[in-house]
Formats: structure tokens, C-alpha cells, sequence
């Protein structure tokens, strides 16, 4: 993983929720990872990352996730198996 997107894992799973993360770095790193992405209705789009899936919602009026954005990504993300905590633990196994 590039440390760009390590950084924005380790942002987005980071107290106080940031309210400051762009969209398309979360479609980067969502990719990154091996999500399968597509769009659904309006601003909502259905992922699939390791078997789970999700649905998304794109910023309407910004580029940015707000903190309800951000903190439903998480928790999608925790539920996908991709945590800083587990990305760590997966590195030091191919090491």
C-alpha cells in the first residue's frame, strides 16, 4: 500500500473524526484495495470489498465527507477487514 493511502486508512479510523476527507481519495484507496465499485442510484454507490458489501453515499455539494460520511466509511471498512490495525498485521506477515 502506497503511504499515501496508509495515511488516509490510518485518517479515516483517527478520533476525532476528520471532517476533512476528500472523495476522491476514498474512491482511490477503495480501488487500492480491491473493491469492486459501482454506481447505484443517485449519489450512491454499492462496494464490495473482501466479500462485504456496502453502499456509499458521494458528497452532494463538496468533494468532502462530512463526519456522518466519514464514520459510516469506517465502519463499512472495519467490517471489510481493512483497519490500519489489520493492513499492519497483513504487512508484517509478508515480511
Amino acid at each position: 500500500m502506497s503511504h499515501k493511502h496508509e495515511q488516509l486508512l490510518r485518517t479515516i479510523f483517527h478520533d476525532p473524526i476528520s471532517g476533512n476527507i476528500h472523495w476522491r481519495e476514498v474512491e482511490s484507496l477503495l480501488n487500492h484495495l480491491g473493491a469492486k465499485i459501482e454506481q447505484s442510484a443517485g449519489a450512491r454507490i454499492r462496494v464490495v470489498l473482501n466479500g462485504v458489501e456496502g453502499h456509499l453515499h458521494r458528497p452532494h455539494h463538496s468533494g468532502t465527507l462530512d463526519r456522518q460520511g466519514v464514520k459510516y466509511l469506517r465502519e463499512y471498512l472495519a467490517h471489510a477487514k481493512a483497519t490500519p490495525s489489520q493492513y499492519e498485521e497483513g504487512r508484517k506477515r509478508t515480511e
